[in-house]
């Protein structure tokens, strides 16, 4: 994996990058609906339903504004 022993560098890696996911899918559904897709097309590319991608991605919801891991 790396050559630093420490547990801690690996998870900060792992958070960054996912940072990174949830930002790049956000920008690429703001992207999608500008060009005219539906939920469902979203739902499609994603391979959730229209419904899925809306709860998750639509107006007003963030990745960064949830608590993950809870419910």
């Amino acid at each position: 994996m790396s050559d630093d022993p420490n547990p801690a560098t690996a998870f900060a890696a792992v958070v960054a990058l996912r940072r990174q996911a949830d930002q790049l899918e956000r920008d690429a559904v703001a992207h999608a609906l500008s060009a005219g897709w539906t939920w469902a097309d979203i739902g499609q590319a994603l391979g959730v339903s229209g419904q899925a991608a809306h709860k998750r991605l639509g107006p007003g919801r963030s990745s960064d504004k949830k608590t993950r891991g809870t419910r």
